[in-house]
């Protein structure tokens, strides 16, 4: 397939650009900086701003699916936008875990621990998650990660759930970046999630 990637200078960008392009995707790597993107046969590095929807369709155009791995001041609105305007069908988003369930009815974002320097940031999420809910037109798939994303091994192991928070046996909730991408080109590929969200961990 030919994916565009959105933000694949970054950490989970990056990874996600990998994993497509070692599988065969066509990659087209977007990012402000694209000297930052990997260099890797099947990917292509573009320099693009997400945040003009006009200019990002034009990038996106011919496009089978677009792969956010963006920060959340482009809102789902802008990247909707540009999505719709391309022609391309499927999105699917780097989401946060802030606004997956540790029990029935309570948000991680709810709960007393939640760093007070993160809440802008997750919130940001939670407002792209609740617009995409509303959107019929695009095949939309909202990706959040475990709790705590780090930089460590491909094990590609993984356990995938809905809109609780998965953890292991200790409680904790954790899942690498390269990891994190192959759960991410698992959906892209064979599609579980349609127009919904999920997590993964270890």
């Amino acid at each position: 397939m030919q994916i565009a990637v959105l933000g694949a200078s970054g950490h989970a960008g990056s990874e996600i650009a990998r994993e497509l392009a070692a599988r065969g995707h066509k990659v087209r790597g977007i990012a402000r900086n694209p000297a930052a993107i990997p260099q890797a046969e099947g990917i292509e590095a573009v320099a693009g701003d997400a945040s003009d929807p006009a200019a990002l369709a034009e990038l996106i155009r011919g496009s089978d699916a677009v792969i956010s791995a963006l920060h959340f001041d482009v809102t789902a609105d802008t990247l909707l936008a540009a999505v719709k305007r391309a022609g391309v069908p499927r999105l699917l988003v780097t989401g946060g875990a802030a606004s997956l369930e540790v029990a029935p009815g309570q948000r991680l974002f709810d709960t007393p621990d939640f760093p007070e320097e993160w809440k802008p940031f997750a919130a940001g999420g939670i407002a792209f998650l609740d617009a995409l809910r509303d959107e019929q037109e695009v095949d939309w798939t909202f990706f959040s990660p475990a709790a705590q994303i780090f930089e460590g091994p491909r094990t590609g192991r993984y356990r995938t759930g809905g809109d609780q928070l998965v953890v292991d046996a200790n409680g904790e909730s954790r899942i690498s970046f390269a990891d994190f991408a192959i759960a991410m080109v698992d959906e892209l590929e064979r599609p579980q999630h349609s127009r919904g969200r999920f997590t993964a961990a270890y």
